[in-house]
Protein backbone atom coordinates (compact mmCIF):
# COMPACT_ATOMS: atom_id res chain seq x y z
CA UNK A 1 0.00 0.00 0.00
CA UNK A 2 1.28 3.47 -0.90
CA UNK A 3 -0.50 6.45 0.66
CA UNK A 4 0.12 9.95 -0.68
CA UNK A 5 -1.39 13.22 0.54
CA UNK A 6 -1.16 15.85 -2.19
CA UNK A 7 -2.97 18.63 -4.02
CA UNK A 8 -5.98 17.59 -6.06
CA UNK A 9 -5.78 17.87 -9.86
CA UNK A 10 -8.47 17.79 -12.49
CA UNK A 11 -7.08 14.46 -13.70
CA UNK A 12 -8.29 13.01 -10.39
CA UNK A 13 -11.92 13.84 -11.12
CA UNK A 14 -13.14 10.35 -12.02
CA UNK A 15 -11.68 8.91 -8.79
CA UNK A 16 -13.09 11.84 -6.81
CA UNK A 17 -16.54 11.33 -8.29
CA UNK A 18 -16.54 7.63 -7.48
CA UNK A 19 -15.31 8.10 -3.90
CA UNK A 20 -17.72 10.95 -3.21
CA UNK A 21 -20.67 8.91 -4.49
CA UNK A 22 -19.75 6.10 -2.11
CA UNK A 23 -19.27 8.46 0.82
CA UNK A 24 -22.50 10.41 0.32
CA UNK A 25 -24.93 7.77 -0.88
CA UNK A 26 -27.37 8.75 1.90
CA UNK A 27 -27.54 12.34 0.58
CA UNK A 28 -28.99 11.35 -2.77
CA UNK A 29 -25.67 11.07 -4.52
CA UNK A 30 -25.11 14.83 -4.97
CA UNK A 31 -21.71 15.12 -6.70
CA UNK A 32 -19.67 18.15 -7.73
CA UNK A 33 -19.45 18.43 -11.51
CA UNK A 34 -16.13 18.39 -13.29
CA UNK A 35 -16.65 22.02 -14.31
CA UNK A 36 -17.17 23.01 -10.67
CA UNK A 37 -13.98 21.25 -9.58
CA UNK A 38 -12.08 22.88 -12.44
CA UNK A 39 -13.33 26.31 -11.29
CA UNK A 40 -12.33 25.59 -7.69
CA UNK A 41 -8.86 24.44 -8.69
CA UNK A 42 -8.35 27.60 -10.72
CA UNK A 43 -9.44 29.85 -7.83
CA UNK A 44 -7.59 28.16 -4.95
CA UNK A 45 -5.43 25.19 -6.03
CA UNK A 46 -3.48 24.87 -2.76
CA UNK A 47 -6.70 24.52 -0.77
CA UNK A 48 -7.89 21.39 -2.56
CA UNK A 49 -6.26 18.31 -1.04
CA UNK A 50 -6.63 14.60 -1.64
CA UNK A 51 -5.24 11.29 -0.49
CA UNK A 52 -4.36 8.66 -3.05
CA UNK A 53 -3.99 5.02 -2.06
CA UNK A 54 -1.98 3.14 -4.68
CA UNK A 55 -2.48 6.13 -7.04
CA UNK A 56 -6.28 6.18 -6.67
CA UNK A 57 -7.95 9.13 -4.92
CA UNK A 58 -10.05 7.80 -2.04
CA UNK A 59 -10.36 10.88 0.20
CA UNK A 60 -10.66 14.59 -0.43
CA UNK A 61 -10.79 17.97 1.29
CA UNK A 62 -12.09 21.08 -0.50
CA UNK A 63 -11.90 24.61 0.91
CA UNK A 64 -12.26 28.33 0.23
CA UNK A 65 -10.87 31.47 1.85
CA UNK A 66 -13.64 33.85 2.87
CA UNK A 67 -14.02 37.21 4.56
CA UNK A 68 -16.15 35.71 7.29
CA UNK A 69 -17.66 38.95 8.58
CA UNK A 70 -19.60 39.25 5.34
CA UNK A 71 -21.57 36.07 6.12
CA UNK A 72 -21.71 35.66 9.89
CA UNK A 73 -22.88 32.62 11.79
CA UNK A 74 -26.34 32.30 10.19
CA UNK A 75 -25.29 31.39 6.67
CA UNK A 76 -26.26 28.32 4.67
CA UNK A 77 -24.06 26.07 2.56
CA UNK A 78 -25.54 27.58 -0.58
CA UNK A 79 -24.74 31.09 0.63
CA UNK A 80 -21.14 30.40 1.71
CA UNK A 81 -20.33 28.74 -1.64
CA UNK A 82 -21.87 31.59 -3.69
CA UNK A 83 -24.75 29.46 -4.91
CA UNK A 84 -22.21 26.66 -5.58
CA UNK A 85 -20.10 28.89 -7.88
CA UNK A 86 -17.31 29.59 -5.31
CA UNK A 87 -17.61 33.31 -6.04
CA UNK A 88 -17.26 33.86 -2.29
CA UNK A 89 -13.57 32.91 -2.41
CA UNK A 90 -11.47 35.89 -1.30
CA UNK A 91 -7.65 35.52 -1.27
CA UNK A 92 -7.54 38.42 1.21
CA UNK A 93 -10.05 36.83 3.57
CA UNK A 94 -9.32 35.72 7.13
CA UNK A 95 -10.95 32.27 7.42
CA UNK A 96 -10.33 28.94 5.71
CA UNK A 97 -13.82 27.56 5.09
CA UNK A 98 -14.16 23.80 4.67
CA UNK A 99 -16.77 23.05 2.04
CA UNK A 100 -16.13 19.33 1.68
CA UNK A 101 -14.26 16.48 3.32
CA UNK A 102 -14.90 12.80 2.78
CA UNK A 103 -13.28 9.37 2.78
CA UNK A 104 -14.56 6.44 0.75
CA UNK A 105 -16.14 3.85 3.10
CA UNK A 106 -13.71 1.05 2.24
CA UNK A 107 -10.73 3.15 3.41
CA UNK A 108 -12.12 4.58 6.65
CA UNK A 109 -10.08 2.29 8.90
CA UNK A 110 -6.85 4.08 7.90
CA UNK A 111 -7.66 7.39 9.68
CA UNK A 112 -7.33 9.29 6.41
CA UNK A 113 -9.87 11.85 7.57
CA UNK A 114 -7.61 12.76 10.47
CA UNK A 115 -4.74 13.21 8.03
CA UNK A 116 -6.83 15.59 5.91
CA UNK A 117 -7.83 17.59 8.97
CA UNK A 118 -4.18 17.95 9.99
CA UNK A 119 -3.26 19.07 6.46
CA UNK A 120 -6.03 21.66 6.58
CA UNK A 121 -4.68 22.98 9.87
CA UNK A 122 -1.17 23.22 8.44
CA UNK A 123 -2.56 25.10 5.43
CA UNK A 124 -4.42 27.49 7.72
CA UNK A 125 -1.22 28.17 9.67
CA UNK A 126 0.97 28.60 6.58
CA UNK A 127 -1.52 31.07 5.05
CA UNK A 128 -1.75 32.93 8.37
CA UNK A 129 -5.56 32.65 8.55
CA UNK A 130 -7.47 33.20 11.76
CA UNK A 131 -9.37 29.92 11.86
CA UNK A 132 -11.01 27.06 10.03
CA UNK A 133 -14.81 27.12 9.95
CA UNK A 134 -17.13 24.51 8.48
CA UNK A 135 -20.67 23.29 8.66
CA UNK A 136 -20.89 19.74 9.93
CA UNK A 137 -23.49 17.01 9.65
CA UNK A 138 -24.84 15.14 12.66
CA UNK A 139 -25.89 11.92 10.91
CA UNK A 140 -26.65 10.06 14.12
CA UNK A 141 -29.24 12.59 15.26
CA UNK A 142 -32.22 10.95 13.52
CA UNK A 143 -32.01 8.08 16.02
CA UNK A 144 -32.54 10.49 18.95
CA UNK A 145 -34.62 13.26 17.36
CA UNK A 146 -37.84 12.24 19.15
CA UNK A 147 -36.29 12.53 22.61
CA UNK A 148 -33.44 15.06 22.29
CA UNK A 149 -33.14 18.58 20.92
CA UNK A 150 -30.13 19.16 18.63
CA UNK A 151 -28.41 21.03 21.46
CA UNK A 152 -28.98 18.20 23.93
CA UNK A 153 -27.75 15.68 21.36
CA UNK A 154 -24.57 17.68 20.76
CA UNK A 155 -23.94 17.97 24.51
CA UNK A 156 -24.20 14.20 24.88
CA UNK A 157 -21.81 13.68 21.98
CA UNK A 158 -19.36 16.09 23.63
CA UNK A 159 -19.56 14.18 26.91
CA UNK A 160 -19.10 10.90 24.97
CA UNK A 161 -22.47 9.52 26.05
CA UNK A 162 -23.42 9.27 22.36
CA UNK A 163 -21.17 8.49 19.40
CA UNK A 164 -21.84 10.43 16.21
CA UNK A 165 -19.67 9.30 13.25
CA UNK A 166 -19.07 12.89 12.09
CA UNK A 167 -19.30 15.13 15.15
CA UNK A 168 -17.32 12.83 17.45
CA UNK A 169 -14.51 12.79 14.90
CA UNK A 170 -14.56 16.58 14.51
CA UNK A 171 -14.45 17.18 18.27
CA UNK A 172 -11.53 14.76 18.60
CA UNK A 173 -9.70 16.89 16.02
CA UNK A 174 -9.97 20.04 18.21
CA UNK A 175 -13.00 21.61 16.54
CA UNK A 176 -15.64 23.14 18.78
CA UNK A 177 -19.32 23.82 18.06
CA UNK A 178 -20.17 27.53 17.97
CA UNK A 179 -23.77 27.29 16.74
CA UNK A 180 -26.55 24.95 15.63
CA UNK A 181 -27.75 25.71 12.11
CA UNK A 182 -31.18 24.93 10.63
CA UNK A 183 -31.61 24.11 6.94
CA UNK A 184 -27.86 24.48 6.35
CA UNK A 185 -27.81 21.53 3.95
CA UNK A 186 -31.34 20.75 2.72
CA UNK A 187 -31.94 17.06 2.13
CA UNK A 188 -29.76 15.83 4.98
CA UNK A 189 -32.50 13.68 6.49
CA UNK A 190 -30.16 11.78 8.82
CA UNK A 191 -29.29 15.10 10.49
CA UNK A 192 -32.96 16.17 10.37
CA UNK A 193 -31.84 19.25 8.41
CA UNK A 194 -29.71 20.46 11.32
CA UNK A 195 -25.98 21.08 11.22
CA UNK A 196 -23.21 22.20 13.52
CA UNK A 197 -21.13 25.29 12.84
CA UNK A 198 -17.60 24.26 13.78
CA UNK A 199 -14.42 26.23 14.37
CA UNK A 200 -10.73 25.49 14.87
CA UNK A 201 -8.61 28.45 15.99
CA UNK A 202 -5.11 29.00 14.62
CA UNK A 203 -3.00 29.83 17.68
CA UNK A 204 -0.16 30.97 15.41
CA UNK A 205 -2.29 33.68 13.78
CA UNK A 206 -0.48 37.00 14.21
CA UNK A 207 -2.49 39.44 12.15
CA UNK A 208 -2.56 40.45 8.54
CA UNK A 209 1.14 40.92 7.82
CA UNK A 210 2.74 38.38 10.16
CA UNK A 211 4.01 34.98 9.12
CA UNK A 212 2.88 31.73 10.68
CA UNK A 213 5.01 29.00 12.25
CA UNK A 214 7.96 27.96 10.13
CA UNK A 215 7.07 25.27 7.61
CA UNK A 216 10.48 23.75 8.34
CA UNK A 217 9.77 23.10 11.99
CA UNK A 218 9.88 19.34 12.52
CA UNK A 219 8.38 17.70 15.61
CA UNK A 220 10.14 14.63 16.98
CA UNK A 221 8.76 12.18 19.55
CA UNK A 222 11.15 9.88 21.43
CA UNK A 223 9.90 6.89 23.41
CA UNK A 224 12.00 6.05 26.45
CA UNK A 225 10.75 2.49 26.66
CA UNK A 226 10.35 0.62 29.95
CA UNK A 227 11.47 -2.99 29.63
CA UNK A 228 8.61 -5.17 30.90
CA UNK A 229 7.42 -8.71 30.36
CA UNK A 230 4.32 -9.14 28.20
CA UNK A 231 1.85 -12.03 28.54
CA UNK A 232 1.56 -12.21 24.74
CA UNK A 233 2.43 -10.37 21.54
CA UNK A 234 -0.90 -8.54 21.44
CA UNK A 235 -0.07 -6.86 24.76
CA UNK A 236 3.24 -5.75 23.25
CA UNK A 237 1.39 -4.28 20.24
CA UNK A 238 -1.00 -2.43 22.55
CA UNK A 239 1.93 -0.74 24.29
CA UNK A 240 3.54 0.20 20.97
CA UNK A 241 0.27 1.61 19.63
CA UNK A 242 -0.29 3.55 22.86
CA UNK A 243 2.95 5.46 22.40
CA UNK A 244 2.44 6.05 18.67
CA UNK A 245 -1.08 7.32 19.34
CA UNK A 246 0.15 9.61 22.15
CA UNK A 247 2.98 11.10 20.09
CA UNK A 248 0.76 11.46 17.03
CA UNK A 249 -1.74 13.37 19.15
CA UNK A 250 0.87 16.12 19.46
CA UNK A 251 1.18 16.30 15.64
CA UNK A 252 4.65 14.80 15.65
CA UNK A 253 6.37 14.11 12.35
CA UNK A 254 8.56 11.30 13.74
CA UNK A 255 8.44 8.84 16.61
CA UNK A 256 11.42 6.66 17.50
CA UNK A 257 11.62 3.53 19.66
CA UNK A 258 14.91 2.23 21.15
CA UNK A 259 17.28 -0.54 20.16
CA UNK A 260 16.08 -4.09 20.94
CA UNK A 261 12.89 -2.75 22.52
CA UNK A 262 11.09 -5.98 21.58
CA UNK A 263 13.45 -8.26 23.55
CA UNK A 264 10.87 -8.78 26.33
CA UNK A 265 9.36 -11.20 23.80
CA UNK A 266 12.45 -13.38 24.34
CA UNK A 267 10.98 -14.70 27.60
CA UNK A 268 9.39 -17.87 26.13
CA UNK A 269 12.81 -18.84 24.73
CA UNK A 270 14.82 -18.23 27.91
CA UNK A 271 15.55 -21.96 28.19
CA UNK A 272 17.46 -21.83 24.91
CA UNK A 273 21.06 -20.64 24.34
CA UNK A 274 21.16 -16.90 23.55
CA UNK A 275 21.93 -17.43 19.85
CA UNK A 276 18.99 -19.76 19.33
CA UNK A 277 16.65 -17.55 21.37
CA UNK A 278 17.53 -14.45 19.32
CA UNK A 279 16.91 -16.36 16.09
CA UNK A 280 13.51 -17.42 17.41
CA UNK A 281 12.74 -13.76 18.14
CA UNK A 282 13.88 -12.82 14.63
CA UNK A 283 11.09 -14.95 13.18
CA UNK A 284 8.58 -12.45 14.65
CA UNK A 285 10.20 -9.36 13.13
CA UNK A 286 8.34 -9.33 9.81
CA UNK A 287 4.96 -9.38 11.57
CA UNK A 288 6.02 -6.69 14.07
CA UNK A 289 7.28 -4.39 11.31
CA UNK A 290 4.06 -4.84 9.35
CA UNK A 291 2.06 -3.91 12.45
CA UNK A 292 4.16 -0.80 13.08
CA UNK A 293 3.80 0.23 9.44
CA UNK A 294 0.02 0.03 9.83
CA UNK A 295 0.27 2.30 12.88
CA UNK A 296 2.44 4.76 10.94
CA UNK A 297 -0.27 5.07 8.30
CA UNK A 298 -3.19 5.11 10.73
CA UNK A 299 -1.67 7.72 13.03
CA UNK A 300 0.00 9.76 10.28
CA UNK A 301 3.51 9.74 11.74
CA UNK A 302 6.84 8.45 10.46
CA UNK A 303 8.08 5.70 12.79
CA UNK A 304 11.66 4.62 13.38
CA UNK A 305 10.71 1.19 14.62
CA UNK A 306 13.41 0.60 17.19
CA UNK A 307 15.69 -2.31 16.35
CA UNK A 308 14.91 -5.99 16.00
CA UNK A 309 16.87 -9.09 15.01
CA UNK A 310 16.40 -10.33 11.45
CA UNK A 311 17.67 -13.36 9.55
CA UNK A 312 18.79 -12.73 5.99
CA UNK A 313 17.16 -15.48 3.94
CA UNK A 314 19.97 -15.47 1.39
CA UNK A 315 22.91 -16.07 3.76
CA UNK A 316 21.12 -17.19 6.98
CA UNK A 317 23.03 -14.56 8.97
CA UNK A 318 21.56 -12.62 11.90
CA UNK A 319 21.46 -8.81 11.75
CA UNK A 320 20.36 -6.00 14.05
CA UNK A 321 17.98 -3.89 11.97
CA UNK A 322 15.65 -0.94 12.30
CA UNK A 323 12.86 0.11 9.94
CA UNK A 324 11.75 3.52 8.80
CA UNK A 325 7.99 3.16 8.46
CA UNK A 326 6.84 6.17 6.44
CA UNK A 327 3.35 7.52 7.01
CA UNK A 328 2.94 7.22 3.23
CA UNK A 329 3.00 3.42 3.56
CA UNK A 330 6.59 2.80 2.44
CA UNK A 331 9.06 0.82 4.60
CA UNK A 332 12.86 1.08 4.46
CA UNK A 333 15.50 -0.88 6.38
CA UNK A 334 18.84 -0.04 8.00
CA UNK A 335 21.14 -2.72 9.42
CA UNK A 336 23.58 -1.91 12.20
CA UNK A 337 27.06 -1.56 10.69
CA UNK A 338 29.24 -1.96 13.77
CA UNK A 339 28.39 -4.99 15.91
CA UNK A 340 29.49 -4.88 19.54
CA UNK A 341 31.60 -7.70 21.00
CA UNK A 342 28.59 -8.66 23.14
CA UNK A 343 26.27 -8.98 20.10
CA UNK A 344 28.86 -11.03 18.24
CA UNK A 345 29.68 -13.32 21.18
CA UNK A 346 26.20 -14.03 22.54
CA UNK A 347 24.02 -13.70 19.43
CA UNK A 348 26.35 -14.33 16.49
CA UNK A 349 25.29 -11.12 14.78
CA UNK A 350 26.77 -9.76 11.57
CA UNK A 351 27.24 -6.12 10.56
CA UNK A 352 25.33 -4.59 7.66
CA UNK A 353 26.98 -3.04 4.62
CA UNK A 354 24.60 -0.35 3.31
CA UNK A 355 25.10 3.32 4.24
CA UNK A 356 22.70 5.96 2.90
CA UNK A 357 20.37 8.74 3.95
CA UNK A 358 16.59 8.40 3.74
CA UNK A 359 14.30 10.85 1.96
CA UNK A 360 11.20 11.66 4.02
CA UNK A 361 8.39 14.19 3.81
CA UNK A 362 10.37 16.22 6.37
CA UNK A 363 13.71 16.22 4.59
CA UNK A 364 16.73 13.93 4.61
CA UNK A 365 17.46 11.88 7.72
CA UNK A 366 20.11 9.39 8.76
CA UNK A 367 19.84 6.40 11.09
CA UNK A 368 22.66 4.87 13.13
CA UNK A 369 22.18 2.15 15.75
CA UNK A 370 23.86 2.61 19.14
CA UNK A 371 27.55 1.61 18.67
CA UNK A 372 27.46 3.03 15.11
CA UNK A 373 27.34 6.59 16.46
CA UNK A 374 30.77 6.10 18.02
CA UNK A 375 32.28 5.96 14.52
CA UNK A 376 32.32 9.54 13.15
CA UNK A 377 32.89 8.50 9.53
CA UNK A 378 29.32 7.24 9.10
CA UNK A 379 27.55 10.44 10.10
CA UNK A 380 30.03 12.52 8.08
CA UNK A 381 29.08 10.52 4.97
CA UNK A 382 25.41 11.13 5.82
CA UNK A 383 26.06 14.86 6.24
CA UNK A 384 27.71 15.01 2.82
CA UNK A 385 24.55 13.40 1.43
CA UNK A 386 22.37 16.17 2.92
CA UNK A 387 21.28 14.70 6.27
CA UNK A 388 19.67 17.21 8.66
CA UNK A 389 18.43 14.93 11.46
CA UNK A 390 20.24 11.84 12.72
CA UNK A 391 18.21 9.24 14.64
CA UNK A 392 20.02 6.89 17.01
CA UNK A 393 18.05 4.10 18.73
CA UNK A 394 20.29 2.64 21.43
CA UNK A 395 20.43 0.17 24.31
CA UNK A 396 23.02 0.47 27.11
CA UNK A 397 23.12 -1.47 30.35
CA UNK A 398 25.52 0.77 32.32
CA UNK A 399 26.14 4.47 32.74
CA UNK A 400 29.58 4.30 31.17
CA UNK A 401 28.08 2.63 28.08
CA UNK A 402 25.43 5.37 27.95
CA UNK A 403 28.09 8.07 28.34
CA UNK A 404 29.87 6.81 25.25
CA UNK A 405 26.69 6.96 23.19
CA UNK A 406 25.62 10.35 24.55
CA UNK A 407 28.88 12.22 24.10
CA UNK A 408 29.54 10.73 20.68
CA UNK A 409 26.02 11.72 19.60
CA UNK A 410 26.63 15.27 20.80
CA UNK A 411 29.88 15.39 18.88
CA UNK A 412 28.11 14.19 15.72
CA UNK A 413 25.58 17.06 16.03
CA UNK A 414 28.32 19.69 16.32
CA UNK A 415 30.71 18.38 13.68
CA UNK A 416 27.98 17.69 11.09
CA UNK A 417 25.80 20.77 11.75
CA UNK A 418 22.70 18.63 12.31
CA UNK A 419 20.25 17.54 15.00
CA UNK A 420 20.80 14.17 16.68
CA UNK A 421 17.99 12.32 18.50
CA UNK A 422 18.76 9.35 20.75
CA UNK A 423 16.23 7.02 22.42
CA UNK A 424 16.96 4.14 24.78
CA UNK A 425 15.37 1.50 27.02
CA UNK A 426 15.15 1.77 30.80
CA UNK A 427 14.43 -0.54 33.74
CA UNK A 428 15.13 -4.19 34.43
CA UNK A 429 14.12 -7.29 32.53
CA UNK A 430 14.16 -10.44 34.68
CA UNK A 431 13.76 -13.86 33.10
CA UNK A 432 15.48 -12.80 29.88
CA UNK A 433 19.13 -13.81 29.60
CA UNK A 434 21.67 -11.07 28.84
CA UNK A 435 19.01 -8.31 29.01
CA UNK A 436 18.96 -7.84 32.78
CA UNK A 437 19.43 -4.09 33.32
CA UNK A 438 19.18 -0.94 31.24
CA UNK A 439 20.25 2.69 31.64
CA UNK A 440 19.11 5.54 29.40
CA UNK A 441 18.43 9.24 29.16
CA UNK A 442 16.95 10.03 25.77
CA UNK A 443 17.65 13.43 24.25
CA UNK A 444 17.83 15.69 21.23
CA UNK A 445 21.19 17.39 20.64
CA UNK A 446 21.93 20.47 18.54
CA UNK A 447 24.96 22.17 17.05
CA UNK A 448 26.69 24.65 19.37
CA UNK A 449 26.21 28.25 18.26
CA UNK A 450 24.13 31.28 19.23
CA UNK A 451 20.91 30.04 17.62
CA UNK A 452 20.90 26.89 19.78
CA UNK A 453 20.91 26.15 23.54
CA UNK A 454 24.19 27.05 25.23
CA UNK A 455 24.76 23.41 26.27
CA UNK A 456 23.75 22.13 22.80
CA UNK A 457 20.95 20.04 24.36
CA UNK A 458 17.53 20.87 22.94
CA UNK A 459 15.72 18.63 25.44
CA UNK A 460 16.24 15.45 27.44
CA UNK A 461 14.25 12.99 29.51
CA UNK A 462 14.51 12.07 33.17
CA UNK A 463 17.07 9.26 33.42
CA UNK A 464 15.75 5.72 33.83
CA UNK A 465 12.07 6.70 33.74
CA UNK A 466 9.56 5.59 31.12
CA UNK A 467 8.33 8.68 29.33
CA UNK A 468 7.91 10.42 25.99
CA UNK A 469 10.00 13.39 24.87
CA UNK A 470 8.45 15.68 22.24
CA UNK A 471 10.74 18.26 20.67
CA UNK A 472 10.52 20.81 17.84
CA UNK A 473 13.62 21.34 15.71
CA UNK A 474 13.94 24.16 13.17
CA UNK A 475 15.70 23.20 9.94
CA UNK A 476 16.04 26.88 9.00
CA UNK A 477 18.53 27.27 11.83
CA UNK A 478 20.75 24.61 10.28
CA UNK A 479 20.76 26.50 6.97
CA UNK A 480 21.71 29.72 8.73
CA UNK A 481 24.44 27.95 10.71
CA UNK A 482 25.90 26.45 7.56
CA UNK A 483 26.20 29.85 5.87
CA UNK A 484 26.58 32.34 8.74
CA UNK A 485 27.72 30.36 11.81
CA UNK A 486 30.52 31.47 14.13
CA UNK A 487 32.43 28.54 12.68
CA UNK A 488 31.53 26.65 9.52
CA UNK A 489 32.73 23.12 10.14
CA UNK A 490 31.34 21.52 6.99
CA UNK A 491 32.74 24.27 4.75
CA UNK A 492 36.11 24.69 6.47
CA UNK A 493 37.33 21.12 6.02
CA UNK A 494 40.71 20.73 4.33
CA UNK A 495 39.77 18.65 1.33
CA UNK A 496 43.29 19.20 0.04
CA UNK A 497 44.65 17.14 2.97
CA UNK A 498 42.06 14.48 3.82
CA UNK A 499 38.70 13.02 2.90
CA UNK A 500 36.01 10.62 4.16
CA UNK A 501 34.38 8.62 1.40
CA UNK A 502 32.15 5.62 0.91
CA UNK A 503 33.89 2.59 -0.63
CA UNK A 504 30.82 0.57 -1.67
Amino acid sequence: MNIELRKLTLADYDDLKESMAQAYDTLGGSIWSKASIARLLKLFPEGQLCIAVDDKVVACSLALIVDYDQYGDKHTYQMITGDYTFSTHDPNGDVLYGIEIFVSPEHRGLRLGRRLYEARKELCESLNLKSIIAGGRIPGYHEYAETLTPRAYIDKVKSKEIFDPTLTFQISNDFHVIKVLKNYLPGDHESKDFATLLEWNNIYYQGIDASARSAKTIRIGLVQWQMRLFPDRESFYEQVEFFIDAVSGYKSDFVMFPEFFNTPLLQPYNHLPEMEAMRMLAEQTEEIVQKIQEYAVSYNVNVISGTMPIIDKENNKLYNATYLCHRSGKTEEYRKIHITPNERKYYGMTGGDKIRVFDTDCGKIGILICYDVEFPELSRIYADQGMQILFVPFLTDTQNGYTRVRHCAQARAIENECYVAIAGCVGNLPKVNNMDIQFAQSAVFTPSDFAFPTNAVKAETTPNTEMVLIVDVDLHLLDELHHFGTVKIMKDRRHDLYEVRLLK
